[in-house]
């Protein structure tokens, strides 16, 4: 595998005020960065959506891109990326008014998907169309670098990335497999087939394991970061789309979209601890669970229900659904502020 730089194509700053336009509307909406913010990805109006955690109010939506998915926060909190599934760029949005500052572009049939923004303030996402994972380091200056890493596997959908920024794990949905990309030496690639389709991948907080959900085979697979052998394999609930580890590296989480509801994994004795009941069997083709994103405290679970056009908002300690936020049309990615 070679590495190698891609050229810059595109970086666009943008001065626009926010819709509106007076001195009134921009200011309550900078006055409200204070609370606890959650952003949206709406997929399916290509819109994306900043949600006020403290009134459950949507507060804001502004056109994005076509097809937008993942979303992700910068270290400095005063911006979100976006990856336009549908296109071929990042795009970056001031959290306060949601002004477009930066469209990164990737290159001829990117659909960019899964993302991280590092707190080494890198970039990092996959370009599903070109199997391959992107690092943009500097995306917010005037002349961001890029570096494409082949992954040479079919859906590189989702990713995980080391604390040290040297190593990025890619979920392949097309080709079954999980990819690990060292990114000091191309060469150094290893894929293992794991699961039916695996799609949903986090990193253990301190690196120590990896864990992925194979949504095809109902199961959750705990991997060694380094060998990629595998370690444990769980049964979890029906048809688990993501995977996300608490902050305090205590449990993981799948979404279980075809129940309706959530697997909580002891991450220590790699067993199922309990199940929470989201949406539940019933009504889980009405909601349609896909993405889930933990509050910083751990705290807190959020739920995008993409065919009901919400989040919901569940607490962990009980499992209780204690609200249901509104979004855009087909909400999927999320993004928060504490």
């Amino acid at each position: 595998m070679m590495r190698f730089a891609v050229p810059v194509l595109c970086v666009m700053a943008i001065t626009a005020c926010a819709p509106g336009g007076d001195a009134a509307s921009i200011g309550e909406v900078q006055s409200r960065e204070a609370h606890p913010t959650l952003f949206v990805a709406n997929k399916r109006g290509n819109t994306l959506s900043k949600v006020d955690l403290e009134t459950g109010e949507e507060v804001l939506r502004l056109d994005s891109c076509t097809n937008p998915h993942e979303l992700a926060t910068s270290p400095d909190r005063k911006h979100v990326a976006l990856a336009c599934y549908g296109g071929t760029t990042v795009d970056v949005f001031q959290t306060g008014d949601l002004t477009k500052v930066a469209s990164l572009e990737l290159g001829e049939n990117a659909r960019p998907h899964g993302i991280v923004w590092h707190p080494n303030t890198a970039i990092f996402v996959t370009a599903e169309g070109r199997k391959s994972v992107f690092r943009i380091t500097g995306p917010l200056s005037d002349t961001p670098e890029f570096a494409e890493f082949r992954t040479n596997q079919d859906g590189s959908h989702m990713l995980a990335v080391s604390p040290d920024a040297r190593t990025v794990w890619t979920t392949d949905l097309g080709s079954k497999t999980v990819t690990r990309v060292n990114l000091d030496d191309a060469l150094d690639l290893r894929t293992v087939t794991v699961g039916e389709e695996p799609e949903g991948i986090s990193l253990a907080p301190d690196g120590s394991a990896l864990w992925v959900s194979a949504r095809g085979s109902n199961q959750a697979i705990e991997l060694d970061p380094t060998t990629m052998a595998v370690r444990n394999t769980i049964d979890t609930g029906a048809f688990p789309l993501r995977l996300s580890i608490r902050p305090q590296g205590d449990v993981a989480v799948t979404s279980d979209l075809v129940d309706g509801g959530l697997t909580v994994i002891d991450l220590k004795t790699a067993k199922v601890v309990r199940s929470i009941e989201v949406s539940g069997k019933a009504e889980a083709q009405q909601r349609f669970q896909v993405t889930i994103l933990w509050s910083d405290d751990g705290t807190r679970i959020y739920v995008a229900e993409t065919a009901s056009n919400t989040v919901a908002e569940v607490d962990y300690a009980s499992g209780t659904v204690l609200r249901r936020l509104p979004t855009g049309e087909g909400g999927d990615g999320l993004a928060i502020l504490p």
